[in-house]
C-alpha cells in the first residue's frame, strides 16, 4: 500500500464533503480551542481553590495536573485537525483540486455511471462501489463544471488501494 495514496485518501474526505466540513469545523473549532485552554478543564477552578487552601495532598494534585495536561493536548490536536479540515473544505468549495489532480494522474481508470449525485463503478476485482459526488464539491476533474448526464457511462479514475478516492474524468469518454 502506498503511503501517499493513503494520505490523499484521508485528505479526500474533507475535500469531497467541503460544504459539510466547513460547517462542522466552523462550529466546533471554537469549542475545541476553548477546551484546550489552561483553565477549561472541568473542576480546574475548584482544584485551584483546594490547592490554595491546602486541602489537596501532593500526589492527588500532581495527578490532576497530569490529567488536565493530557486533556488539553488532546483538544489542541483535535482543534488543529479541525482547522486543517476547515481549510481543505473552503479550498474545495472554491474549486481548488486539492486531491483531484493526484487521483486523476495516478488513478486506475474504469467505466462507471452517474445517477444524480451518485457514481457507480466496478473495480477489476468485481467489487461495485456506489459513492456520492455531491453538488457543492463534485468529483469531476479537470473540468469541474462539465455536464454529466444521468445514466450515461463515464470514465472514473480511482486509487487502487482506496477506491473511495475517485474522480470522474471529464477529459475523455468511456473506454
Amino acid at each position: 500500500m502506498n503511503i501517499l495514496d493513503t494520505l490523499i485518501w484521508l485528505i479526500d474526505f474533507p475535500a469531497s464533503h467541503g460544504y459539510a466540513m466547513v460547517f462542522i469545523a466552523g462550529f466546533s473549532i471554537l469549542g475545541l480551542f476553548a477546551m484546550s485552554a489552561g483553565g477549561a478543564a472541568p473542576g480546574a477552578s475548584l482544584r485551584r481553590v483546594r490547592e490554595r487552601e491546602g486541602l489537596l495532598h501532593g500526589h492527588i494534585a500532581t495527578r490532576g495536573r497530569a490529567v488536565g495536561a493530557v486533556r488539553r493536548l488532546v483538544f489542541r490536536v483535535l482543534a488543529v485537525v479541525m482547522l486543517a479540515n476547515l481549510v481543505i473544505g473552503i479550498l474545495s468549495l472554491t474549486g481548488v483540486p486539492i486531491t483531484r489532480a493526484y487521483i486523476h494522474e495516478h488513478g486506475q481508470p474504469t467505466t462507471g455511471t452517474v445517477d444524480g449525485d451518485w457514481v457507480t463503478f466496478t473495480t477489476p476485482s468485481g467489487v461495485e462501489y456506489t459513492i456520492e459526488s455531491n453538488f457543492f464539491t463534485p468529483a469531476v476533474y479537470p473540468d469541474r463544471d462539465a455536464y454529466l448526464p444521468s445514466g450515461e457511462p463515464v470514465v472514473v479514475r480511482y486509487l487502487p488501494g482506496h477506491p473511495q478516492a475517485f474522480v470522474i474524468d471529464s477529459s475523455q469518454g468511456p473506454r
